[in-house]
């Protein structure tokens, strides 16, 4: 599909659908073009923060299993595509495709089958998948149904989950990561294997999310600015939470290894950073006059998320890329 083709009353009935928080309810997939149109433009988006993840794993020096790729409410595919682009369809034996829509599940094969020609694409759920993808689901699941998923993919080899870096999306990933660390290894955002610091009493504030670039591209796009325009959309907002899994050990992690959660803040004279390590989650200055250059990073809008950094009381006193 091209713009010229896009269902914009598809599109604006989906929009309305996912703000209403009805998604859950029942089947919204009620036509090809609206699969065709979400896959376009909202699937891009998600895609985006896919590439953001993945791109993360790579840096970790993750890789993924041998074995089937199961996209566990696969939409239009998007998660699944995402995946096989960036690792190659050679590290999956078979992509298997669930969704409750048997339309969503025929769409995605088919773009598939389309993109990756010789690659075995299946539907249904396996017991055990290797590699475990859920994408942007909470919100139409119920606590119930959200528990027994957790339970499913501690049955996969390694999971990858992403969700909207919403407050209640990052509290149920939390709790989620929670219930199946002792099952599983935590790979990513996480630089530690121990509890969530998030869930200090003095932390309540908080929550877990980051945010993936789109691409520059899009903002001189015309047809991104229809869609921005007519959907209520704001292009640069691209926030998630997210989970990475594995039955393996992590990959190691050097002492000082910290997660910044969220924006630094910038002030005039320093920068406080919400940093996430082994010892808890807790807020750091960055003084301009100690780190001058990381200080003119941070306010020009670019600060890595994953630093090494060395402290004194609450200053960050030496930081490098993990």
């Amino acid at each position: 599909m091209d713009w010229s083709a896009v269902d914009w009353a598809a599109l604006e009935r989906l929009r309305a659908t996912f703000l209403a928080g009805t998604a859950g309810a029942s089947d919204y997939w009620q036509s090809e073009s609206g699969l065709a149109s979400y896959d376009l433009t909202f699937a891009q988006r998600i895609g985006w923060k896919w590439d953001y993840v993945l791109a993360e794993l790579a840096r970790r020096d993750w890789t993924p299993p041998p074995g089937e790729l199961l996209d566990w409410g696969c939409g239009s595919g998007i998660a699944g595509r995402a995946f096989l682009d960036f690792f190659g369809q050679d590290a999956v034996t078979t992509l298997r495709l669930w969704d409750r829509s048997p339309r969503a599940v025929q769409f995605a094969a088919g773009r598939a089958r389309q993109k990756y020609p010789g690659l075995a694409v299946q539907s249904g759920l396996p017991d055990s998948p290797a590699t475990l993808l859920i994408s942007h689901v909470l919100t139409e699941l119920t606590p119930e149904q959200t528990e027994a998923l957790a339970d499913f993919a501690a049955q996969a080899a390694a999971v990858i989950w992403i969700e909207p870096g919403t407050y209640a999306a990052s509290l149920t990933l939390i709790a989620i990561r929670e219930r199946l660390r002792d099952r599983l290894q935590i790979v990513a955002p996480c630089t530690h294997q121990t509890r969530c610091g998030i869930l200090a009493p003095e932390n309540e504030r908080h929550w877990c999310h980051h945010f993936a670039a789109p691409p520059p591209g899009i903002f001189q796009d015309g047809n991104w600015a229809r869609f921005a325009r007519t959907l209520g959309i704001d292009l640069r907002d691209l926030s998630l939470s997210f989970l990475v899994l594995d039955q393996r050990p992590a990959p190691p992690t050097p002492p000082g290894a910290t997660r910044v959660i969220g924006h630094p803040r910038v002030y005039k004279p320093h920068a406080l950073l919400l940093g996430c390590d082994a010892d808890g989650v807790c807020e750091r200055r960055l003084t301009k006059r100690a780190l001058p250059e990381a200080y003119k990073q941070l306010k020009k809008g670019r600060c890595d998320p994953l630093q090494i950094w060395r402290c004194q009381d609450d200053e960050i006193i030496e930081t490098r890329p993990l």
